[in-house]
């Protein structure tokens, strides 16, 4: 689906959705955000022309990646590196696999390379790790790579020498001569330097992001491009702005487009950080179960978590990204039994919008987990999407008997909660490792459930895992929608360091590492307000927060510290940058993990110039009683919860109001969620319209 957020200069906001046009977003898009002007009645032109920011977040790019879609491009890279690409790295050959076939060496595959070895060419130079130079570049061999890639049609050309981020002079050389040689043929083919694309460390995972960004950017590109011209033809005055995958908006003509590959999930955490804010939570375990994956995150004292190198489509990338993990395990996953063994497993294939689950009467014919919560009665099938979509349950259940119930010899809705709890349990599973991986207190923290079927199965995937407490939104379904218009204008700049502070340094090492970050700092806050400036906004408006990577020397994961400081002014403020590592260090994973005796490393310095924009805002309304009003109620239904049968209320979500308690069984109904309450189990309406969940030794407890 299509989700389109609309909200206006109070931060109210409607929420719109439709069915994903793939071949042409825009399509999918016009009609999402058409549904949400309804809500006011607007019309699409009305609506569109009112508008100040249009911002739009997807995942063609990484559609481009996985279906190897993008354009025809050329490397040209320091001699001996000429196989990297095809080398890789080794986790490349086993990620994103099962855990079966990750246990088994044979079944592991490296991912297809995106550039051909006859289309990679080694120059000779070489500058070292300091900046040294030990080889000067060869011009002749740089002329004749670029001649060649020129006869095989190339359409980008990418440049990469090995260390490059220290001393990008050698690319910069290179890039001449290539644009020399296309200057000569009459040739416009863009070329994408490393140290302009991302100029930190691990020269394996910076190839992989330049060759990405000419490989699918600009394929990704030209959709975000029919989205802003379909917008404009409405009437909006402006240009649209994507979503980065660290969190902020920047134009579609940003040129580092590859910044924005899973710009959507991202969505989600920021909205979680944003509402924690408000109500004053600031840990929050974020779960958003989707109809094709889980995905789950950590905010920990309001910080949200950064990882510098994310593997997406099976590619390790120099590429700061949100953190998070994801699991197959959504509604529209397909459930499968094997006909010999018996055995039982889910996915890690999805039924996808596309002919989607049996359910939807559009040609599925794999049962699905979606497939099973209808047969159950916890999907109404008058109700879904609205009313819109209307659900064949005889033809899930003739299936699901088939395939499922009958090769297992039990009974269908038996066999339809097993495979629901399964789902479940595979959900609750990907937490438990995540908070023991970071040694989180579960009840330090408070969990949000949103994805449009969060809701629908929390209840047993969040249950007996003690957190503080469990929300999930009314428009939980647009959850990611609500965080992305949340986001501000947002640049991110870095540089790899090598600086280490042991415990007992002297004065003058002290004095020299201040020296080298501020050298650093004022580099990038001149890029940063000169891109900023290009784009529009003033400098005054531009606000300067900066950060490092650290880790205790010795160790292999950075931990990014967030600084209030602008520059090292003192020897004081030396101390101060160690002490709030090893105060954010003690948070993530435990007191008991810190070595202030091994000294202390920065790996990375780096800026966040910010601009501030419009937000939707949470109304906080006065509480009403415990009852509903009458509307909210539509009647009983029949529901299958714990092998047994129960006459489940029905509530409609959006007229529940603060201070309303609803006790299971129960299902409360949104036309783009629903949410399922067990006997013994209820939820209650907070004064911002967000939605307690309370299991039922939970609820006893606060009696």
């Amino acid at each position: 689906m299509t989700d389109t957020l609309l909200v206006d200069e109070d931060g109210r906001f409607a929420v719109g959705k439709a069915s994903t046009t793939p071949q042409n977003e825009s399509v999918g898009f016009l009609e999402s955000a058409e549904d949400a002007a309804g809500y006011w009645d607007l019309t699409s032109q009305e609506a569109f022309e009112q508008l100040s920011v249009v911002l739009y977040s997807g995942t063609g790019m990484l559609n481009t990646l996985l279906s190897r879609t993008g354009r025809r491009v050329g490397l040209i890279v320091t001699r001996g590196m000429e196989d990297a690409i095809l080398m890789g790295r080794g986790l490349q050959a086993w990620t994103d696999y099962s855990y079966p076939d990750r246990l088994h060496a044979v079944t592991h595959q490296a991912p297809e390379p995106l550039v051909p070895r006859h289309r990679i060419y080694g120059v000779t130079e070489r500058i070292d790790q300091f900046g040294n130079v030990v080889a000067p570049v060869y011009e002749h061999e740089a002329e004749k790579a670029a001649e060649e890639l020129v006869a095989q049609g190339v359409e980008a050309i990418c440049v990469c020498c090995m260390f490059s981020y220290v001393d990008d002079t050698h690319e910069r050389q290179i890039t001449e001569i290539v644009q020399n040689v296309l200057n000569k043929r009459d040739v416009e083919v863009p070329i994408y330097r490393s140290s302009s694309v991302r100029p930190v460390i691990r020269e394996q995972s910076r190839l992989n992001s330049v060759v990405i960004e000419a490989y699918a950017a600009d394929v990704s590109r030209e959709q975000l491009v029919g989205v802003e011209e379909a917008t404009q033809s409405q009437g909006f005055r402006y240009g649209v702005q994507t979503v980065l995958s660290y969190g902020g908006l920047a134009g579609i003509r940003y040129p580092r487009l590859h910044e924005t590959m899973i710009s959507g999930p991202v969505g989600g955490i920021l909205g979680a950080k944003y509402v924690g804010d408000i109500i004053g939570s600031d840990s929050v375990i974020v779960s958003d179960m989707g109809g094709t994956s889980f995905d789950i995150s950590a905010i920990t004292r309001g910080n949200i978590p950064i990882e510098n190198e994310p593997t997406l489509a099976r590619f390790k990338l120099n590429l700061p990204t949100i953190s998070m993990e994801s699991i197959g395990a959504g509604a529209g996953t397909i459930i499968k039994v094997d006909p010999l063994t018996k055995k039982v497993s889910l996915g890690p294939e999805s039924a996808g919008s596309t002919p989607g689950p049996v359910a939807f009467d559009m040609g599925g014919t794999e049962p699905t987990v979606c497939d099973c919560d209808v047969i159950m009665g916890r999907l109404n099938p008058d109700y879904f999407l609205g009313g819109k979509v209307k659900l064949n349950v005889e033809a899930a259940k003739s299936v699901f008997k088939e395939k499922v119930a009958d090769p297992l010899g039990v009974d269908v809705y038996e066999a339809a909660e097993g495979m629901a709890n399964m789902l479940e349990m595979d959900a609750k599973e990907s937490m438990r490792q995540m908070i023991s991986a970071r040694a989180v207190d579960p009840a330090d923290y408070a969990l949000m459930a949103y994805g449009g079927s969060g809701p629908l199965h929390m209840a047993e995937y969040s249950r007996g895992m003690g957190f503080k407490n469990i929300l999930t939104f009314p428009f939980a379904a647009a959850f990611s929608a609500f965080g992305c218009t949340t986001a501000d204008y947002l640049r991110r700049y870095s540089r790899s360091v090598q600086l280490t502070l042991p415990p007992n340094a002297d004065a003058e090492h002290r004095n020299s590492v201040a020296e080298e970050i501020n050298r650093i700092w004022e580099g990038l806050q001149e890029a940063a307000t000169s891109e900023m400036g290009d784009e529009g906004h003033a400098p005054a408006d531009v606000q300067l927060e900066m950060f490092a990577q650290m880790r205790y020397t010795g160790q292999l994961e950075d931990v990014e510290v967030p600084l209030a400081m602008q520059r090292i002014t003192a020897d004081s403020d030396l101390d101060l940058v160690i002490k709030e590592f090893d105060e954010l260090y003690a948070a993530i994973n435990g007191a008991v993990a810190q070595y202030r005796e091994a000294g202390h490393s920065i790996t990375e310095l780096g800026i966040v110039a910010k601009v501030e924009k419009i937000k939707p805002k949470l109304v906080r309304e006065t509480l009403q009683g415990e009852t509903p009003l009458a509307e909210a109620f539509k009647g009983t239904r029949s529901m299958y919860y714990n092998r047994e049968w129960h006459e489940a209320q029905l509530w409609e979500m959006d007229y529940l109001k603060p201070g309303n308690v609803v006790a299971g069984p129960a299902v409360v109904e949104h036309p783009a969620t629903t949410l399922v309450i067990p006997a013994g189990d209820r939820v209650w309406v907070d004064e911002w319209t967000i939605v307690h969940y309370e299991h039922a030794e939970d609820s006893s407890e606060s009696e």
